[in-house]
């Protein structure tokens, strides 16, 4: 995209518009910018007038600037929706309200409660969000872990028809609160120990309400056409949309997979069911530290794996499975691939992997010295980790799937705050450096509509958010698409975006010539 030295100046300043004669009847005026929709359409030049919360026009001809209160030119970058994130771990909202590692990506709608987990009762925790004054839109799935744990805390065994009864009732609470939908997180603790009725009984509940079931998956690695199996059953018997998150293959034993878990995807669509898929454009996954150990060692939470490991026979058990897992799934057959990313016990490893730890201690570097060391890390709390498994070609190949949209999978997080995947700074501007600009994997238009059109549609939000258009909320994002990208990497993660000057939340600018401003104008949702 070619611009006079004049065009790159203004671009990126916010040039106070003249007061006319005739007043403000806009709040904001964007011009001169180069609109990308969200509707996978071809580009075109106009004009945005935003009064209040809401677009009111859009013009191919320039607009007047002395109506508008506030003018952005935006001569040589392009004008897209606020990106909408289908998958974020919005756990320290409340902390972090201003949500700057996302905004500054150019988000301005996140779906909290992911893998099973979330806040409950919504409605009080929706109420408390809002009042702390938010720099983003949030909206909330209910998790099926939450529940599970608050009726039978983390047994490991089916429900009685009187828990499942009471699960359904919260599920169908939440919902009432105005959750989206119910996610599930089959992989963790408490939800591996469901079976498949137990999750199509509470889905089913949420779909009565309208609402989507999200899923990280049962398995990723070596079980991961299985979990995908189940999803699309749960899809077909639930009568649910389904979004399987942060879709991958995990584990060297199954790179390349995604092109049969892609191919299970069109057939199931194919068939009538509503199976969609959400990713983060990166080749590590991040979890806890516990997806090392097999789930029935942690049934009963810390004190029983205490027990079990003080049994020389089950902890032998424990042991191999350790071993197992670092073999062919989150270890990569590496522990150099295993690295740590928040440890409140000890700081110090903090971006270092389980082989730096390893020689740390002096305990040499096999799989099963590793697997000492993971028990031991899960007894003293637990730690956020990174596994470096996924291949670039299944990155690649998912990406490009006609039903894939972009989520960051990222969690609210600040400068100091451990060393973090770093999607929690960087998916969406990646996607549209890396993936659009030097990769080519995606085109611009198919790229924001991954980001923006598609994610409102799952939500029910099309024609309100996800769109430039007129009558649509004034969500927007301004970015320059010759620079835009993120500088975050895995072992230096808390640097902010580049190349996106201006964010607009509900009418208001929150990123003002790249910088935060004060306003706080993000609203938490319910679905209606």
């Amino acid at each position: 995209m070619k611009r006079s030295v004049l065009g790159m100046l203004v671009a990126y300043g916010a040039l106070a518009a003249p007061l006319g004669a005739q007043g403000t009847e806009w709040t904001l005026l964007i011009r001169n910018g180069t609109v990308v929709d969200g509707t996978n359409s071809g580009r075109y030049r106009a004009d945005i007038a935003v009064k209040d919360d809401r677009i009111v026009a859009l013009s191919r001809t320039p607009l007047d600037a002395r109506r508008a209160a506030r003018v952005i030119d935006a001569d040589g970058l392009i004008v897209a929706p606020g990106f909408i994130d289908m998958h974020a771990h919005l756990e320290p909202l409340m902390q972090r309200p201003d949500a700057k590692s996302h905004v500054t990506q150019g988000v301005t709608l996140a779906l909290g409660g992911p893998d099973g987990s979330g806040p409950f009762p919504l409605s009080a925790y929706l109420d408390s969000a809002q009042a702390k004054g938010l720099g983003m839109n949030v909206a909330y799935l209910v998790g099926h872990n939450t529940v599970r744990r608050r009726v039978m805390g983390t047994a490991d065994r089916a429900p009685t028809s009187a828990e499942l009864q009471q699960m359904t009732d919260l599920i169908r609470r939440g919902m009432g609160d105005g959750a989206f939908g119910i996610s599930t997180g089959l992989r963790y603790v408490p939800g591996f120990y469901s079976k498949i009725d137990e999750v199509i009984a509470l889905s089913r509940a949420a779909a009565d309400s309208g609402g989507i079931y999200t899923s990280h998956l049962r398995e990723e690695g070596l079980g991961l056409m299985e979990g995908v199996a189940e999803a699309i059953a749960i899809a077909r018997e639930a009568r649910i949309p389904v979004v399987l998150t942060h879709h991958k293959a995990v584990g060297q034993p199954m790179w390349g997979k995604s092109v049969e878990t892609l191919r299970m995807v069109d057939e199931a669509r194919a068939a009538g069911l509503d199976v969609m898929i959400d990713q983060y454009p990166y080749t590590a996954s991040s979890t806890g530290l516990a997806v090392l150990i097999p789930p029935w060692a942690l049934a009963g939470g810390t004190r029983e794996l205490e027990k079990r490991v003080a049994d020389p026979m089950l902890r032998d058990s424990i042991e191999r499975g350790i071993v197992e897992y670092l073999k062919t799934d989150r270890g990569g057959g590496d522990t150099r691939r295993v690295q740590f990313g928040r440890v409140t016990w000890d700081t110090t490893l903090e971006g270092k992997t389980l082989f730096d730890w390893a020689e740390r201690r002096g305990v040499g570097t096999s799989l099963e010295a590793a697997a000492k060391l993971v028990i031991e890390g899960e007894l003293k709390g637990g730690a956020s980790m990174i596994y470096h498994v996924i291949d670039e070609g299944d990155v690649r190949r998912i990406m490009a799937h006609p039903q894939t949209m972009i989520a960051s999978d990222g969690r609210l997080t600040g400068p100091g705050d451990g060393v973090p995947h770093p999607r929690a700074y960087g998916t969406f501007p990646r996607v549209l450096g890396e993936y659009v600009r030097v990769q080519r994997v995606l085109t611009l238009e198919q790229a924001v509509h991954k980001m923006t059109g598609m994610p409102a549609k799952r939500l029910g939000l099309q024609g309100q958010r996800g769109c430039v258009a007129v009558g649509c909320f004034a969500d927007i994002t301004v970015f320059d698409a010759d620079r835009v990208g993120s500088p975050a990497t895995f072992t230096q993660p808390h640097q902010y975006a580049e190349g996106i000057p201006f964010v607009v939340v509900n009418g208001q600018v929150v990123i003002d010539n790249g910088q935060m401003t004060t306003a706080r104008p993000g609203r938490a949702l319910r679905r209606k």
